[in-house]
C-alpha cells in the first residue's frame, strides 16, 4: 500500500470527522490565488470582518491581509506570524483616534472558527517549489503542515523530518504561517515547532491508546487543543543573541493546566507537580505565571501576586531573562531581603522572583493569601504555594 491510501487519507479523514473541513487541491490553489499564495484570501478577509465588525471594514481587512503579506520568511517573521494570531497585533481607527488589536483566531468560542485541511500543498518560492503532504488551516490561515509516510518504509519519520528542513531552507516562504508540524509513518509520530528542526526538538506524541492511530491524529488534531497550543504553548526567546522557537512538551502543558485548575479550586490551595532534571519547569512555570497574569485580565477577576522561587544566584538571572523574552512586562526581582518585604507589603500585583533564603525572618503576614474569592475569580493573592518551584530536581506549584 501507498503511503497516501495508508497514512495520509485516513489522517484527512478522521481529521475531518473531527471538523477540519476538507479541500481538495483544486479547491484550496483557486482559494491561494496560485502556488505563490499563502492564504484562502477571500475566507481570511471575511473572518476578520466577522470577528472585528466594530474595527475592520473591507479596506482594512485589506490591509491586515497586505501587512500578513510583508512577514519575513524567518523565524522572526514567524513570530510576528504567531503574535498576529494571538490578537496582539493592532490597526489604526482614524474616528475612534487609538489603535485597536485585531482578531484573527477567536480563542474564546472555537465555533467562530473555520478549520480546514488540505493536502498535497504547492508552493512555489523565490528559489524552488515544494510540496507538503497535508496543510491545516484556520480561518483560512495555515497554523501545522504534515508529512505522511509509509510504515513499511525504513527511517520513514527521518525521511519526513529531513523534508521540513528541506522547506525551511529551499521554500521557507511556505513556513513563515505554520506554528507547528508533525510527521507520522502510521506507528510513530512525532511533533515540533516549525523554525526548530533539530533532532532534540522533534517529540513523540504520546497518546494513552497506543497504537491506535486514529486515535492519535483525533487528539494531536483536536480543535481546542490545537487553540491552545496556538495561544498559550509556542514560546519564543532569545539565546546567546540568537532568536529560538520552543513549543511545550505534554507533561508541560498537563502540568500548566493543572496548576490553572488547582488554583481555580475553592476548596484546594496546594499541589505538587514534581519534573526530572531537563524536563522544561523553567518554561513550565514562566507559561504558568503568564496564565494567571492574563487570565486575571478578564471581568470579574484581581490581578494577583505571582511568587516564583529559585535556589541559586544564577538561576535567578537565566530565569529573569526567560520572563522578559517570554513577554511578561509585569515582573520585579526581589534583590534583597528588604525590598521582598517592601514588595510584598506593598500589595504589589505581577510576578516576583526571588531568591527562597530571603523569606527567612519575614512574618506570614507578608504572604498569606486573602479569602478566596468566587469562583469564577482567580485569587486575589495566590501563597508561595501556589508557583513555587525548586530549580533543581523538581518543581511544586
Amino acid at each position: 500500500m501507498s503511503e497516501r491510501s495508508s497514512v495520509q487519507n485516513p489522517m484527512l479523514r478522521y481529521v475531518d470527522q473531527i471538523g477540519w473541513h476538507y479541500v481538495s487541491p483544486k479547491d484550496a490553489l483557486l482559494l491561494r490565488g496560485g502556488e505563490a499564495g499563502l492564504y484562502f484570501s477571500d475566507i481570511l478577509l471575511a473572518q476578520l470582518q466577522k470577528l472585528n465588525p466594530a474595527v475592520l471594514d473591507p479596506s482594512r481587512a485589506s490591509e491586515i491581509l497586505r501587512k500578513l503579506n510583508l512577514l519575513r520568511p524567518s523565524i522572526e517573521g514567524n513570530r510576528d506570524a504567531l503574535s498576529w494570531l494571538r490578537g496582539e497585533q493592532s490597526i489604526y481607527v482614524p474616528e475612534e483616534n487609538r489603535e485597536r488589536n485585531v482578531q484573527l483566531i477567536d480563542f474564546d468560542f472555537p465555533e467562530n472558527n473555520i478549520f480546514q485541511v488540505t493536502d498535497e500543498w504547492k508552493h512555489k518560492g523565490a528559489a524552488f517549489p515544494n510540496r507538503a503532504d497535508a496543510v491545516f488551516l484556520i480561518n483560512g490561515i495555515p497554523v501545522a503542515l504534515a508529512e505522511t509516510k509509509n510504515a513499511e518504509k525504513r527511517d520513514g519519520a527521518a525521511e519526513g523530518m529531513t523534508q521540513i528542513r528541506r522547506y525551511h531552507l529551499e521554500t521557507p516562504e511556505m513556513l513563515i504561517l505554520p506554528q507547528v508540524f508533525e510527521v507520522t509513518e502510521l506507528i510513530k509520530f512525532f511533533y515540533g515547532a516549525t523554525w526548530s528542526t533539530s533532532r532534540k526538538n522533534l517529540f513523540n506524541w504520546k497518546d494513552v491508546v497506543q497504537g491506535d492511530y486514529e486515535h492519535t491524529v483525533k487528539t494531536f488534531f483536536d480543535q481546542k487543543r490545537i487553540l491552545k497550543v496556538l495561544h498559550d504553548y509556542i514560546i519564543f526567546l532569545s539565546r546567546d543573541d540568537d532568536l529560538v522557537k520552543i513549543i511545550l512538551r505534554q507533561h508541560q502543558t498537563r502540568a500548566v493546566e493543572k496548576v490553572i485548575a488547582r488554583v481555580r479550586d475553592p476548596e484546594k490551595r496546594r499541589g505538587l507537580v514534581w519534573h526530572t532534571q531537563g524536563s522544561g519547569k523553567t518554561l513550565t512555570m514562566i507559561t504558568i505565571a503568564s496564565k494567571l497574569l492574563r487570565e486575571s485580565q478578564g471581568a470579574g477577576a484581581e490581578k494577583p501576586t505571582v511568587l516564583m522561587l529559585v535556589d541559586r544566584t544564577e538561576l535567578e538571572s537565566q530565569l529573569f531573562k526567560n520572563i522578559a523574552g517570554y513577554g511578561i512586562g509585569s515582573a520585579q526581582i526581589a534583590s534583597s531581603k528588604r525590598e521582598l518585604r517592601k514588595i510584598l507589603s506593598s500589595d504589589y500585583r505581577g510576578l516576583v522572583v526571588s531568591m527562597i533564603h530571603k523569606f527567612e525572618d519575614i512574618p506570614t503576614t507578608f504572604w498569606q493569601p486573602s479569602p478566596m474569592p468566587p469562583t469564577s475569580a482567580l485569587p486575589a493573592r495566590p501563597s508561595t504555594g501556589s508557583l513555587r518551584a525548586k530549580a533543581h530536581s523538581r518543581s511544586s506549584a
